[in-house]
């Protein structure tokens, strides 16, 4: 057992030298999928909130475009505020799981949102 883990631990070195060059993926706009903090989904949150991102307060023309904008918003207020950048099927997935899956970190923020702002 002990000869295997040895033989597979010189096979697995000689690997590494054979491709020194780190591994890039095919995509440049490919960006990594990392954890969001908790302010980060509060400015998240208060963005969408604000531009009523759902359209819950009225029929909208080019309801697309104007989601579109809206999350160019919050995609630019991360990167500016905490320099990460986010893909928007990222950002929007992100919120459709906030309010769907984890509505009691969302009613948190919410919440802390109404603090600061009150």
């Amino acid at each position: 057992m002990a000869e295997r883990q040895q033989v597979h631990d010189i096979i697995s070195n000689e690997e590494d030298k054979e491709s020194p060059e780190p591994q890039t993926s095919r995509s440049r706009r490919r960006f990594k999928a990392s954890n969001m903090s908790f302010v980060e989904m509060m400015e998240m949150v208060d963005i969408l909130k604000g531009a009523d991102y759902d359209g819950k307060y009225g029929p909208y023309s080019n309801p697309n475009v104007r989601k579109a904008k809206i999350m160019t918003k919050v995609d630019r207020s991360l990167q500016k505020n905490f320099g990460v950048r986010r893909s928007k099927e990222q950002l929007r997935k992100r919120w459709s799981d906030l309010k769907l899956r984890e509505q009691d970190q969302y009613r948190r923020i919410k919440r802390v949102l109404q603090k600061n702002a009150g």
